[in-house]
């Protein structure tokens, strides 16, 4: 962050900047390596982590011994560490070669895995990468795409995911990227740390924030919907119940991902003429609370989680996955 400037930054360059003008590898590359990629070194990092995109077949083995009934947060911790099993080789992270490989190699698995994840949940043949898209494309088709239809890329919902991975890319020294960095600091080896910060980003206290907030709002539709009740009832000191997704740790004021995401998200469900009641219950929710002078007093305005886990609904993302695109982002 920038204090000064109150501005949310990734290696210098405003995350609004970085949304408008920037795709989420671009900006993966500028936080491992320092700067942006030149266009030539750019065209290679995708080569490179396509390269990597194939997963050892007998890794379907370890998938399909998950019951389906599994946390998909579980699976990826543990297929990501089932990894050095396939590459047991260790990183010198003294070579730059090394540590390049190293990138494209979790850049280009990590995602699969986690959509094997959700496939396995839900009794889906485990699909392959199409090195024909873009990572973020990739991602949703190695996720919704079905054996027996075409799978039809939507660009709207393609840039929405896109900017709020980017959001995600980066925030200080949390829990789970300071995990990794301890875990990593042993030289316990790159996978071992990953899987380490899967584990912690799965707490409902870190990643699993989007997660609450899904859950709040079908806590609300259960009860009929009112949404001036559960107001009432987060004003209410004697009352346990608090909203999910309003207000940040960090930010005394309106969460600057929020703003960005929020955007993109009204311009996805424009695009999708949704009817989900959940959503529209999501979409009274931040109307009401954006007007009440309680919530303007204290500075408890929509976060990035709130509007996060409407776009993962509104893209048909289940609530268990959630965590995981968290952490696909995170990585």
């Amino acid at each position: 962050k920038c204090q000064m400037c109150k501005r949310e930054r990734h290696r210098g360059y405003a995350i609004e900047d970085l949304t408008k003008k920037a795709s989420f590898l671009e900006v993966a590359f500028l936080i491992i390596f320092g700067e942006l990629p030149t266009k030539e070194e750019f065209k290679k990092f995708q080569i490179d982590i396509k390269k990597n995109s194939m997963v050892n077949e007998e890794m379907k083995d370890i998938v399909e011994g998950f019951p389906k009934s599994t946390h998909p947060m579980g699976m990826l911790s543990s297929l990501t560490s089932a990894l050095t099993a396939f590459n047991p080789g260790v990183v010198n992270v003294n070579s730059k070669e090394d540590m390049y490989n190293a990138v494209t190699k979790i850049l280009g698995k990590f995602p699969v895995l986690a959509t094997w994840a959700h496939r396995r949940n839900n009794g889906l043949p485990l699909n392959y990468s199409d090195n024909s898209l873009d990572y973020i494309s990739n991602i949703m088709q190695l996720m919704f795409k079905l054996p027996t239809e075409q799978y039809v890329i939507n660009p709207i919902a393609v840039k929405a995911l896109d900017e709020l991975l980017i959001l995600h890319e980066d925030h200080e020294q949390n829990c789970s990227t300071s995990t990794v960095r301890m875990v990593g600091s042993s030289g316990a080896g790159l996978f071992a740390s990953v899987s380490a910060g899967v584990s912690a980003l799965w707490g409902h206290l870190h990643g699993g924030a989007n997660q609450a907030v899904l859950e709040m709002l079908e806590e609300i539709q259960k009860d009929g919907g009112d949404v001036e009740k559960f107001i009432n009832r987060a004003k209410d000191k004697d009352d346990s119940f608090r909203l999910m997704g309003f207000g940040h740790r960090v930010y005394k004021n309106f969460d600057p991902r929020a703003r960005i995401i929020k955007k993109a998200a009204d311009e996805l469900f424009a695009d999708l003429n949704l009817t989900d009641p959940v959503l529209k219950i999501a979409k009274h929710l931040e109307e009401v609370a954006l007007k009440d002078p309680y919530f303007a007093e204290r500075k408890l305005y929509p976060n990035v989680d709130f509007y996060s886990g409407i776009i993962y609904r509104a893209l048909g993302i289940p609530v268990a996955m959630f965590t995981v695109m968290f952490a696909v982002g995170r990585l």
